[in-house]
């Protein structure tokens, strides 16, 4: 990623967190580091992938990435935005205001919410029904 480039900080928190299948797409981006939502979040399980919903009481558990434009658009196009998930600026714990992928409440009715707010431990917890 070029430093002349426009940058943006983006929270991911599912298939898009190293080591998962969407990682792919950050190739080339700057890991910034952990990061870890404010409780005001519900992390819900959507099958194959977490989705993000606001006004909850969970801290939820990711990484944040630094993106040029090039990548925002890749990670919009991947992420439906702003059709299905909505690219929304949230506020980390201790780590300032970064952009991440929420879906609408409506699209999240009988969806299970991941108490631990974090999506590795939950699937791991999953493989063991």
């Amino acid at each position: 990623m070029t430093r002349a480039s426009t940058s943006t900080r983006v929270f991911v928190y599912g298939t898009l967190l190293s080591g998962e299948p969407n990682h792919r797409l950050l190739r080339g981006a700057r890991l910034i580091g952990p990061g870890r939502t404010r409780p005001r979040f519900t992390l819900h399980d959507y099958g194959p992938f977490p989705a993000l919903a606001s006004g909850g009481k969970h801290s939820i558990k990711g990484e944040v990435y630094e993106v040029d434009a090039l990548m925002l658009a890749a990670l919009d196009r991947l992420e439906g935005h702003p059709r299905f998930y909505e690219r929304t600026p949230i506020a980390l714990d201790g780590a300032g205001c970064v952009e991440a992928y929420l879906l609408p409440k409506e699209r999240l009715a009988d969806r299970p919410i991941i108490e631990s707010g974090c999506w590795r431990r939950h699937r791991k917890e999953r493989k063991q029904w």
